[in-house]
């Protein structure tokens, strides 16, 4: 029997993390599961809905929000220490979980030696595709045509739509760069091998750097549509747009230094970092502007 950890990072959203725990716990698995809850230092019920309508959880209670990679750290870490999994899956609070995904997303990894990370179809409230599902590294090219719109105008084009990779069907299996954060399945090994995420990221831009790790180890990630799970995107984020647009930005800038700066050109770095500071003043005028409802990361 294959034994996963499911890492649940929350921060003020009980009511989010209550639904998810009950999608996990509603149908039985063919896995040994063991799910982690980190909250960190939520203000809201949190904590005590886990204890008292989930107690078969493991919690852990930050003192601190640190952020995405310093939460689920924190359990990647007690789980690395007991060596407790064979598969770790990092899922969002803001997720549902149908029965038989659990078991769909590890049997392909089992079936699959080569791939280290394998994500589902991640979908939106609407039915819609959450296209950050299945993605390509943001280098200097391809951040270019995402960030001046030539992506949007041009979702069918190969060269275009490359970052969310539009131009394919959302049921077609595929090897990517890199799957999202909100739902990935690993193997514990390769986190023992590669390490855990960079803290340097508060919230954004940490699934794809180690996923850009990850590969660089030589192994495969694909994007796996027979699987299946529900995303109630931004639910957290919104609550703090401000602060929330600032790291997405942030994210940016880190992921750009650390994996293309030193092969890129001096103009283009300067180029590239203008950019986003105007896209991030663009982004925090326009959620500004309107009512709080609506405001948004992105």
């Amino acid at each position: 029997m294959s034994r996963l950890a499911v890492v649940i990072l929350n921060y003020n959203r009980a009511d989010l993390l209550a639904d998810c725990l009950a999608s996990l716990y509603a149908a039985p698995t063919r896995c040994d599961l063991t799910v982690w809850v980190v909250d960190n230092d939520s203000s809201d019920a949190s904590v005590a809905i886990v204890r008292d309508r989930f107690p078969q959880a493991r919690l852990i209670v930050s003192p601190i929000n640190g952020g995405f990679s310093y939460g689920n750290n924190l359990a990647l870490r007690a789980i690395s220490a007991e060596q407790s999994a064979d598969y770790v899956l990092l899922l969002n609070n803001d997720t549902v979980v149908p029965a038989g995904a659990l078991d769909g997303l590890v049997d392909y990894l089992v079936a699959n030696p080569a791939v280290a990370v394998v994500g589902p179809r991640l979908l939106l409230p609407d039915g819609s595709l959450d296209l950050a599902c299945r993605r390509s590294f943001p280098s200097p090219e391809i951040s270019f045509y995402r960030m001046s719109g030539l992506a949007t105008l041009f979702p069918r084009s190969r060269r275009f739509g490359r970052y969310n990779l539009t131009y394919l069907d959302p049921a077609c299996e595929t090897e990517v760069d890199a799957v999202v954060g909100a739902c990935m399945l690993l193997r514990a090994s390769v986190i023992d091998e590669v390490g855990l995420l960079d803290e340097q990221f508060f919230m954004y831009g940490e699934d794809l750097d180690w996923c850009y790790r990850i590969k660089a180890y030589g192994w495969r990630i694909v994007y796996y549509p027979q699987v299946i799970v529900h995303h109630y995107k931004r639910a957290s984020s919104t609550r703090r747009a401000i602060p929330s647009i600032r790291a997405f930005y942030d994210a940016m800038r880190i992921f750009h230094r650390k994996h293309y700066a030193a092969t890129t050109a001096a103009p283009l770095n300067l180029l590239i970092e203008v950019g986003i500071s105007l896209k991030e003043f663009m982004a925090l005028g326009r959620n500004l502007l309107l009512p709080p409802a609506a405001r948004r990361v992105g």
